[in-house]
């Protein structure tokens, strides 16, 4: 199977794309755009989903939901905001269809028109704050800490399965306060939160830090970030959390009489990820044989797989991986036995592997008389042979040690690829050398931004949160500058 997948030194891209697709996770769909997730795929973003969900819930956010459409004239409200979604919406024009008398097949009804178009939402802060508007009166209804699961459309014309699709999963969180306080930190717990999940779920390192005002998110004061680093060296922007400021509260005009008894308007956030991170996964940690996913996530996290010659040795093999699947579903763990005879064993071992299961258990006659099993780990493909009677508490251990060696691979990874650049020469050497994170000087202008991403097309991933403040000089106009921000080449 693994000669079916196009070698990343080959083809980073077409690397990616085959393991999505021969890794059972997406398909391509009749929309142009848009992704089939199938349930392999879907069964990932699940377990993704549902360790998020009870991180939110643990910080004091419940669910809701709100309309797909969004009214016109509520983007209308926010300058920022329509003027940084306005190329990317997708828009309703009428609301019935009917039969060509032409023969032609079904057309728009051209009485149908709407009398406002609805825009399908590509982010809902404008709905969202039109109610909130009549949920919010007094300082007693704040905090109001709300998130949402939902789907969003922006219409991408350049598109590549979960990183940059027209319709993707997502939640969205949108929270009001009394104070900029105590949005701010709001807005801060949940970059931690998102951090703390990609870091200790995904297994994957990220970089804390703020956008620049040129990037930062539509109608917000300022935008958070979590930043990761792909295989390729291209930066990945895994998260973002936005101080809204009172910007969307003045624009839908929600009001609060506070503790002064003086009205008030709110201070706003809203922060999201989504089925992008399944793209993030696939490309910081896969080979070139297929998926490598991490333990705590992974839809199947141990399958077993028997070897055996007629029914008696397979019975008696199946005793004993029943053994073997109770002990280890009561200790939560995904298990599969997979006895299915219409494949053999040889196609299985390629098949769980290009599907990223962390753990394989091989179990044959032989390993029943010897009392042991051949244990296969997918990071690193080492195999060791282990006593029955140890198994299930071996596979606990050695699941949590892959979870960790994936991570410190990953961390050791990124941390090679963060190097300093002192000049202009260097900064487009280790761009087109190495890659990764490039650490330098910037004056602090759009202007200069601009002209370095359309210079080099990296951009400004980052200023990190624990930047270090230094007199320095910026790498393209010489200027003076007081601190080095992370640039890269990104997705």
């Amino acid at each position: 199977m693994s000669k079916e997948i196009t070698s990343r030194a080959q083809d980073y891209s077409q690397w990616y794309n085959d393991l999505v697709l021969k890794g059972g996770l997406a398909d391509y769909s009749a929309v142009r755009g848009c992704m089939v997730i199938k349930p392999y795929g879907f069964a990932l973003w699940e377990n993704m989903r549902d360790t998020l969900d009870k991180m939110f819930k643990d910080t004091g956010h419940v669910n809701a939901y709100f309309p797909l459409f969004i009214p016109k004239s509520f983007l209308s409200k926010e300058a920022a905001h329509v003027e940084g979604f306005a190329k990317e919406c997708a828009v309703v024009t009428h609301y019935r269809l009917k039969n060509d008398p032409n023969g032609g097949g079904v057309v728009v009804d051209p009485e149908a028109k709407l009398e406002e178009e609805l825009i399908v939402r590509p982010t809902s802060e404008t709905i969202i704050w039109n109610t909130y508007k009549d949920w919010i009166q007094s300082y007693r209804d704040l905090p109001l800490l709300i998130n949402q699961w939902a789907n969003v459309v922006r219409w991408e014309m350049r598109t590549r399965l979960f990183l940059r699709t027209a319709e993707f999963l997502w939640q969205e969180g949108h929270t009001a306060h009394a104070t900029a306080e105590e949005a701010v930190a709001e807005t801060v717990q949940m970059l931690n939160v998102y951090a703390d999940f990609v870091e200790n779920w995904m297994a994957l390192p990220v970089i804390k830090g703020v956008k620049t005002i040129s990037e930062r998110f539509a109608g917000a004061e300022d935008t958070y970030c979590i930043e990761a680093l792909m295989q390729d060296g291209k930066a990945l922007q895994a998260g973002t959390s936005h101080f809204l400021g009172q910007n969307f509260a003045k624009a839908f005009d929600v009001k609060f009489l506070n503790k002064e008894n003086q009205l008030d308007h709110v201070w706003a956030t809203s922060w999201g990820v989504s089925t992008r991170l399944v793209g993030a996964l696939v490309m910081a940690h896969s080979d070139d044989q297929g998926l490598i996913l991490p333990p705590r996530i992974a839809p199947l996290q141990v399958v077993i797989v028997p070897i055996y010659k007629g029914d008696e040795q397979k019975a008696k093999i199946g005793a004993r991986a029943d053994e073997i699947m109770s002990g280890l579903k009561a200790l939560g763990i995904r298990v599969k036995y997979d006895d299915n005879d219409n494949q053999r064993p040889g196609w299985k071992f390629a098949e769980y592997e290009m599907k990223g299961v962390p753990v394989r258990i091989t179990l044959g006659a032989r390993d029943l008389e010897n009392n042991i099993a051949e244990v296969a780990r997918r990071d690193s493909k080492e195999k060791r042979n282990i006593s029955l009677e140890g198994i299930v508490t071996y596979i606990k251990e050695l699941l949590e040690d892959v979870q960790q060696s994936m991570f410190n691979k990953a961390k050791s990874y990124r941390d090679e690829h963060i190097t300093p650049a002192n000049s202009w020469d260097e900064f487009e050497k280790l761009l087109d050398e190495k890659g990764g994170f490039i650490s330098a000087h910037w004056d602090g202008t759009a202007e200069t931004e601009e002209a370095i991403k359309e210079k080099t097309k990296a951009t400004i991933r980052c200023i990190p949160l624990d930047n270090k403040q230094e007199a320095g000089k910026c790498i393209l106009t010489g200027k003076p500058s007081t601190q080095r921000v992370l640039f890269a080449r990104a997705y």
